[in-house]
């Protein structure tokens, strides 16, 4: 007979709020369990009853974490802590956490309050600028041109070459076409991070720290690239994220 888990509590984000709070999301694990707040001196970690597991980074347990802070950030400035973080005792997050770090805490709140993350990918559609680098580039299109029509293994060499060409003009116009989007948004945030991209046809993947104050100034700039540009790539943007990219808090249980 195995012996039952130790059980702890699955740690999501840091708030300021002293009341003891209750949210709507159930739990990560689909066990049903309550998130709420666990306080001390102004601060509070939002949890939910959890085993003492280290948690698979599959996709339904990466969209539970991410759906309670999704509810607690509507209300609060929030600091997402490092998926699949679970502490042995509510005493472990008032001791080690709330209290040890309390002024680092405050000080990445202080940062965060009235802010909000904002991401953005812009993806080329390739048919648009295959054809524009054609058109751009004299001696690509008369390489391609005059290999129109010859057997592979004729042609062989001169195809690699053409291929090295088109390479490079798409590295140029990435870079190009990355920093004239970067060059508008950047201005408009507090903060950014460009952030490897994920396909050959994607040259933005960014997140920026927006003030509240500026969010619609800075959605305003989104529609009009996309405006200007949509004919050539597509934007994917989202107005308002959890902060991963500006703060994750990882906790050290043996400190």
């Amino acid at each position: 007979m195995s012996e039952p888990e130790s059980m702890g509590l699955y740690m999501y984000c840091i708030i300021r709020c002293q009341e003891p709070r209750q949210f709507a999301t159930l739990g990560i694990g689909e066990r049903g369990d309550i998130v709420c707040t666990v306080s001390s001196e102004g601060l509070a970690a939002v949890v939910s009853d959890s085993p003492i597991i280290e948690y698979e980074s599959s996709r339904r347990n990466m969209m539970a974490h991410t759906l309670v802070l999704e509810e607690v950030m509507r209300e609060f400035a929030i600091l997402p802590i490092r998926f699949g973080t679970v502490a042995s005792s509510s005493e472990a997050i008032q001791e080690k956490v709330l209290k040890r770090r309390g002024r680092e805490m405050n000080a990445l709140l202080d940062e965060m309050d009235g802010r909000k993350e904002l991401g953005l990918k812009a993806f080329w559609y390739e048919e648009a600028i295959f054809r524009e680098i054609v058109e751009e580039n004299p001696p690509i299109r008369e390489l391609r041109d005059s290999l129109a029509g010859l057997p592979p293994q004729q042609s062989y060499y001169d195809r690699i070459h053409l291929g090295e060409m088109v390479k490079a003009a798409l590295d140029k116009k990435r870079g190009a076409d990355a920093e004239m989007i970067l060059a508008r948004l950047r201005p408009l945030a507090c903060r950014y991070k460009s952030n490897p991209v994920v396909t050959d046809r994607n040259i933005v993947n960014a997140a920026f720290l927006v003030d509240g104050s500026r969010d619609s100034e800075f959605d305003q700039a989104v529609r009009q690239l996309d405006a200007e540009m949509g004919h050539r790539l597509m934007l994917k943007y989202v107005d308002q994220a959890p902060p991963y990219n500006f703060v994750g808090i990882a906790i050290n249980w043996g400190e």
